[in-house]
């Protein structure tokens, strides 16, 4: 008898254990595509705002360039010599270079390792990163969790 009980009250534990598993990953599910609409609606909504137009790519990014340049179109593999400036949508300043910081593209978050390639040696533009291609949920230093993150760029040399 003392055995069917415990049998039925684990048999009980484990399915309890697997709806909270099913809600759980369902809601995370949501919350990602909940979190990418109101990204995308925020970045169209200041796009809007400030008269911008830009070109959104599959991901999610959206961008200008203000300045083609003339120089050689970089990759994600590469290094360079850069200027730039991040913003959150509410215009605080986060991190600035105004005298170009040398950086592997590809070490940079996703947002950047996408959109620097856009740009040629001499090319300037701005960047608007949703926060799945910035630093997605986690607190970053002053960038709370889910930030849009915005970059004006200059390209200033392939190292």
């Amino acid at each position: 008898m003392k055995f069917q009980s415990l049998f039925k009250a684990s048999i009980l534990t484990f399915f309890s254990l697997c709806i909270l598993a099913m809600s759980f990953f369902s809601c995370k599910k949501t919350s990602t595509a909940e979190q990418d609409k109101k990204d995308d609606d925020s970045i169209i909504s200041y796009l809007n705002q400030h008269s911008i137009k830009a070109t959104k790519t599959s991901s999610g990014l959206y961008y200008t360039i203000d300045q083609e340049g003339a120089g050689m179109q970089c990759t994600a593999n590469q290094t360079v010599l850069m200027k730039y400036k991040g913003y959150l949508l509410d215009g605080t300043v986060f991190d600035e270079n105004k005298t170009g910081a040398t950086l592997q593209i590809s070490n940079t978050i996703q947002g950047w390792q996408e959109g620097i390639p856009k740009f040629k040696v001499g090319g300037k533009g701005k960047l608007f990163i949703p926060s799945k291609l910035g630093y997605g949920t986690e607190a970053t230093g002053n960038i709370p969790a889910n930030s849009v993150l915005i970059f004006e760029v200059e390209v200033i040399e392939i190292k």
